[in-house]
C-alpha cells in the first residue's frame, strides 16, 4: 500500500470516527474526548522526558477538561447559561469546531503548498506561511457561512456566532500548532507519535484544538 493512500483511507477513518463519536449522543462525545486526552497526555509526557512538563500537560489537559466539563454541565445545570453556554458546547457545536478547524488547516496547507513564500515562523515550522494562513482564513469564513446556512445549531440565532469562531480558529489553530512543533523540535522528532498510518501521532492532529477550545470557551462565557 502506498503511503498517500495509507495516509488517506487512515484519514478518512479519522474523520469518520470523529464525526460518529462527537454527534452521536453527549457519552459518545465525552468517551471520544476522553480517550483522545488521554493519548494526547501520553504522547506529550514521551515528548517531554527528562525535561520540564507542567507547562506541556497543561497545554494538553486543559482544553479536554473544558470539553468534559461543558459536555455533562447541560445535564447537571439549568440556570441561565442554559440559554446559550451549554447549548453552545453541546456535541453538534463541538462538531462545528471541528468542521472549521478542519476547513481552515486544510486549506493553510494546500494553498500554503502552491503559493507559499513568505513563512511565518520557519524556525519552528518551516512549512507555514503568510499565503497559506490566509487562504485558510478565506475558506473557513465561508465554511461557516455554509455550516450556518445548511445546519442548524443551538444557540445560533444568526450568522455572527458562527462568523465570531471562522475569525478566531485561524489564529488558535495556528498558535496551537506552533506549540505541538515547539515541543516536537525540542524533542528532535518529527511527530508526536505514530498512532495514525500515515499521519503520526494523535497529538499532531488535535494539535489545532488545544487553543481553540480554551479561547472559544473564554469568548462564549465572557462576552
Amino acid at each position: 500500500m502506498s503511503d498517500n493512500l495509507k495516509r488517506a483511507l487512515s484519514g478518512a477513518v479519522y474523520v469518520v470516527i470523529m464525526w460518529f463519536g462527537t454527534s452521536y449522543s453527549n457519552f459518545s462525545c465525552s468517551l471520544l474526548f476522553a480517550v483522545l486526552g488521554i493519548i494526547c497526555l501520553y504522547e506529550m509526557w514521551q515528548l517531554r522526558k527528562g525535561k520540564s512538563k507542567i507547562l506541556a500537560l497543561s497545554y494538553v489537559f486543559i482544553p479536554f477538561i473544558l470539553i468534559q466539563t461543558q459536555i455533562w454541565c447541560h445535564f447537571t445545570t439549568v440556570a441561565v447559561f442554559d440559554r446559550f453556554t451549554h447549548k453552545f458546547w453541546a456535541a453538534d457545536l463541538i462538531l462545528l469546531l471541528f468542521i472549521l478547524t478542519w476547513t481552515f488547516d486544510t486549506f493553510a496547507f494546500l494553498i500554503g503548498v502552491k503559493y507559499g513564500r513568505n513563512k511565518i515562523m520557519p524556525s519552528i515550522s518551516p512549512k507555514k506561511s503568510w499565503e497559506g494562513f490566509i487562504g485558510g482564513f478565506i475558506f473557513t469564513i465561508i465554511a461557516s457561512y455554509i455550516s450556518f446556512s445548511y445546519f442548524k445549531f443551538p444557540g445560533f440565532n444568526n450568522f455572527t456566532p458562527a462568523l465570531v469562531m471562522a475569525m478566531i480558529i485561524p489564529f488558535t489553530a495556528s498558535a496551537g500548532d506552533f506549540i505541538a512543533s515547539y515541543y516536537k523540535r525540542k524533542a528532535e522528532v518529527k511527530n508526536s507519535g505514530n498512532f495514525i498510518p500515515g499521519h503520526g501521532g494523535m497529538l499532531d492532529r488535535m494539535d489545532a484544538f488545544m487553543i481553540t477550545i480554551p479561547a472559544i470557551y473564554l469568548v462564549i462565557n465572557l462576552i
